[in-house]
Protein backbone atom coordinates (compact mmCIF):
# COMPACT_ATOMS: atom_id res chain seq x y z
CA UNK A 1 0.00 0.00 0.00
CA UNK A 2 2.50 2.47 0.94
CA UNK A 3 3.91 1.84 -2.38
CA UNK A 4 1.17 2.81 -4.25
CA UNK A 5 0.73 5.92 -1.99
CA UNK A 6 4.32 7.02 -3.84
CA UNK A 7 3.05 5.94 -7.10
CA UNK A 8 -0.03 8.62 -6.70
CA UNK A 9 2.26 11.03 -5.17
CA UNK A 10 4.53 10.63 -8.16
CA UNK A 11 1.64 10.83 -10.37
CA UNK A 12 0.31 13.96 -8.94
CA UNK A 13 3.84 16.27 -9.50
CA UNK A 14 4.56 14.13 -12.56
CA UNK A 15 5.66 16.54 -16.01
CA UNK A 16 3.53 14.28 -18.33
CA UNK A 17 0.40 15.56 -19.62
CA UNK A 18 -1.85 13.08 -18.10
CA UNK A 19 -3.82 14.79 -15.74
CA UNK A 20 -4.73 13.70 -11.82
CA UNK A 21 -8.54 13.42 -11.16
CA UNK A 22 -7.33 15.10 -8.12
CA UNK A 23 -5.93 18.03 -9.92
CA UNK A 24 -8.21 19.58 -12.45
CA UNK A 25 -6.45 21.87 -15.28
CA UNK A 26 -7.73 25.27 -15.13
CA UNK A 27 -9.45 25.74 -18.43
CA UNK A 28 -11.38 29.59 -18.03
CA UNK A 29 -10.35 31.23 -20.77
CA UNK A 30 -11.33 34.53 -18.74
CA UNK A 31 -8.66 33.85 -16.05
CA UNK A 32 -6.32 32.51 -18.91
CA UNK A 33 -6.88 35.66 -20.42
CA UNK A 34 -6.77 37.81 -17.51
CA UNK A 35 -2.71 37.34 -17.95
CA UNK A 36 -0.07 38.87 -18.81
CA UNK A 37 -3.20 42.01 -18.10
CA UNK A 38 -2.82 41.55 -14.66
CA UNK A 39 0.58 40.98 -14.19
CA UNK A 40 1.74 43.99 -15.74
CA UNK A 41 3.53 46.83 -14.74
CA UNK A 42 7.34 47.53 -13.26
CA UNK A 43 8.64 45.27 -10.04
CA UNK A 44 12.15 46.29 -8.05
CA UNK A 45 13.59 44.38 -5.53
CA UNK A 46 16.59 42.33 -4.26
CA UNK A 47 17.88 38.98 -5.84
CA UNK A 48 19.64 37.07 -3.13
CA UNK A 49 21.95 34.31 -4.23
CA UNK A 50 22.64 31.17 -1.99
CA UNK A 51 24.76 27.97 -2.52
CA UNK A 52 25.46 25.70 -0.02
CA UNK A 53 27.37 27.81 2.26
CA UNK A 54 24.35 30.51 2.28
CA UNK A 55 23.93 34.12 1.45
CA UNK A 56 26.78 34.18 -1.46
CA UNK A 57 25.60 37.68 -2.65
CA UNK A 58 22.47 40.28 -3.87
CA UNK A 59 21.79 42.10 -6.47
CA UNK A 60 19.78 45.16 -7.62
CA UNK A 61 16.81 43.20 -9.57
CA UNK A 62 14.02 44.41 -12.15
CA UNK A 63 11.26 43.21 -14.13
CA UNK A 64 9.02 44.82 -16.59
CA UNK A 65 6.17 43.42 -17.72
CA UNK A 66 4.02 45.37 -20.53
CA UNK A 67 2.09 45.26 -24.08
CA UNK A 68 4.28 46.37 -27.18
CA UNK A 69 2.09 46.80 -30.84
CA UNK A 70 1.90 42.62 -31.28
CA UNK A 71 -0.97 41.42 -29.51
CA UNK A 72 0.82 38.33 -29.32
CA UNK A 73 3.58 39.15 -27.58
CA UNK A 74 4.49 41.45 -23.63
CA UNK A 75 7.77 43.05 -22.76
CA UNK A 76 9.53 40.30 -20.37
CA UNK A 77 12.39 42.22 -19.97
CA UNK A 78 14.36 41.21 -16.30
CA UNK A 79 17.38 43.81 -15.29
CA UNK A 80 19.96 42.79 -12.59
CA UNK A 81 22.51 45.21 -11.22
CA UNK A 82 22.46 49.08 -11.05
CA UNK A 83 23.52 49.01 -14.59
CA UNK A 84 20.11 49.46 -16.58
CA UNK A 85 21.59 48.90 -19.78
CA UNK A 86 24.24 46.60 -19.59
CA UNK A 87 22.26 44.51 -17.09
CA UNK A 88 18.91 44.52 -18.80
CA UNK A 89 17.88 41.22 -20.69
CA UNK A 90 15.15 42.27 -23.07
CA UNK A 91 13.16 39.12 -23.45
CA UNK A 92 9.64 39.08 -25.00
CA UNK A 93 6.80 37.04 -23.93
CA UNK A 94 5.51 34.74 -26.34
CA UNK A 95 1.24 34.25 -25.80
CA UNK A 96 0.79 30.55 -27.29
CA UNK A 97 -1.82 29.10 -26.13
CA UNK A 98 -3.31 30.99 -22.79
CA UNK A 99 -6.51 28.48 -22.53
CA UNK A 100 -3.98 25.83 -21.56
CA UNK A 101 -1.58 28.41 -19.84
CA UNK A 102 1.12 28.11 -22.43
CA UNK A 103 3.75 30.68 -23.00
CA UNK A 104 6.92 31.09 -24.32
CA UNK A 105 9.89 34.00 -23.56
CA UNK A 106 11.61 34.56 -26.00
CA UNK A 107 15.20 35.92 -25.43
CA UNK A 108 15.74 37.32 -28.88
CA UNK A 109 19.12 35.04 -30.02
CA UNK A 110 17.65 32.03 -31.09
CA UNK A 111 16.91 30.55 -27.46
CA UNK A 112 13.03 29.92 -26.38
CA UNK A 113 11.57 28.84 -23.21
CA UNK A 114 8.55 27.13 -22.62
CA UNK A 115 6.76 28.20 -19.71
CA UNK A 116 3.35 27.89 -18.36
CA UNK A 117 0.69 29.48 -16.11
CA UNK A 118 -0.67 27.29 -13.64
CA UNK A 119 -2.93 29.64 -11.12
CA UNK A 120 -0.59 32.37 -10.03
CA UNK A 121 2.61 30.81 -10.82
CA UNK A 122 4.23 31.28 -14.03
CA UNK A 123 6.98 28.36 -14.22
CA UNK A 124 9.39 26.98 -17.26
CA UNK A 125 11.64 24.04 -16.88
CA UNK A 126 15.08 23.76 -18.49
CA UNK A 127 18.56 22.76 -19.22
CA UNK A 128 21.63 24.41 -20.02
CA UNK A 129 25.38 23.53 -19.59
CA UNK A 130 24.58 20.10 -18.39
CA UNK A 131 22.46 22.40 -15.43
CA UNK A 132 18.49 21.59 -14.89
CA UNK A 133 16.90 24.92 -14.04
CA UNK A 134 13.45 25.60 -12.64
CA UNK A 135 12.42 29.39 -12.92
CA UNK A 136 9.37 30.29 -10.87
CA UNK A 137 7.33 33.58 -10.71
CA UNK A 138 4.73 33.71 -8.37
CA UNK A 139 2.31 36.81 -8.62
CA UNK A 140 0.74 37.81 -5.01
CA UNK A 141 -0.46 41.01 -4.72
CA UNK A 142 1.50 43.37 -5.74
CA UNK A 143 4.59 41.62 -5.27
CA UNK A 144 6.26 38.59 -7.53
CA UNK A 145 8.67 36.51 -6.16
CA UNK A 146 11.31 35.04 -8.43
CA UNK A 147 13.04 31.72 -8.01
CA UNK A 148 15.68 29.92 -10.03
CA UNK A 149 17.04 26.37 -8.57
CA UNK A 150 19.85 25.54 -10.49
CA UNK A 151 21.72 21.87 -10.23
CA UNK A 152 23.50 19.43 -12.12
CA UNK A 153 21.36 17.31 -14.79
CA UNK A 154 23.34 13.97 -14.00
CA UNK A 155 21.16 12.25 -11.04
CA UNK A 156 23.09 12.06 -7.68
CA UNK A 157 20.83 9.13 -6.90
CA UNK A 158 18.82 6.19 -8.54
CA UNK A 159 16.54 4.42 -6.04
CA UNK A 160 13.54 1.85 -6.74
CA UNK A 161 12.95 0.20 -9.85
CA UNK A 162 12.40 -3.10 -7.90
CA UNK A 163 9.31 -5.49 -6.38
CA UNK A 164 8.40 -5.32 -3.42
CA UNK A 165 6.11 -7.77 -1.68
CA UNK A 166 4.23 -7.89 -5.32
CA UNK A 167 4.51 -4.11 -6.20
CA UNK A 168 6.80 -2.58 -8.62
CA UNK A 169 8.23 0.21 -7.84
CA UNK A 170 9.33 2.95 -10.14
CA UNK A 171 12.97 4.04 -10.76
CA UNK A 172 13.70 7.75 -8.87
CA UNK A 173 16.34 9.49 -9.33
CA UNK A 174 17.69 12.34 -7.08
CA UNK A 175 19.67 15.61 -8.61
CA UNK A 176 21.71 17.77 -7.02
CA UNK A 177 20.95 21.46 -5.88
CA UNK A 178 24.10 23.97 -6.57
CA UNK A 179 22.40 27.35 -6.30
CA UNK A 180 19.04 29.06 -5.30
CA UNK A 181 18.75 32.34 -6.80
CA UNK A 182 15.35 34.73 -4.82
CA UNK A 183 13.77 37.72 -5.48
CA UNK A 184 11.15 39.35 -3.68
CA UNK A 185 10.08 42.40 -5.99
CA UNK A 186 7.54 45.33 -5.47
CA UNK A 187 5.35 46.80 -8.37
CA UNK A 188 6.48 50.30 -8.41
CA UNK A 189 4.90 51.15 -11.19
Amino acid sequence: MKYLLLLFFCSLISCSTAQSPLIKEDQSVSKAANFPETWAGIYQGTLDIYNATGLQQSVAMELEIAPIDSTDRWIWAITYGPDSVAGRRSYELVIVDPTKGHYQIDEKNSIILDAFLKGNFFVSRFSVMGNLLDCTYEKSGDEIIFTIVMGKETALLDTGGGVIEGDTIPVVQAYPIGVVQRGKLKRIF
